[in-house]
């Protein structure tokens, strides 16, 4: 999947998380399943590290759980 520019440069203002990140993590994903709850888990509390945003363990349930099953936006440019 291809993103233009101009989507990391959105991204990257709105989380501070820059291009090269986002590739790293998405390529992490991409190696294990969207399915694998370790693996979710981790990308999520790294994002959250990174971005200076407390994850309560309740929300990061919450959004691993609507991962699994498959609750989120499939257009992911519409959520920026």
């Amino acid at each position: 999947m291809k993103f233009k520019d101009d989507f990391f440069k959105k991204v990257e203002k709105k989380t501070n998380v820059d291009k090269d990140t986002i590739i790293s993590l998405a390529e992490k994903l991409q190696k294990n399943s969207l399915k694998d709850e370790k693996t979710l888990r981790e990308v999520i509390r790294t994002l959250s590290s990174m971005t200076k945003k407390e994850v309560s363990k309740e929300k990061e349930d919450k959004i691993v759980e609507a991962i699994i099953k498959d609750k989120v936006p499939k257009g992911v440019e519409k959520m920026f």
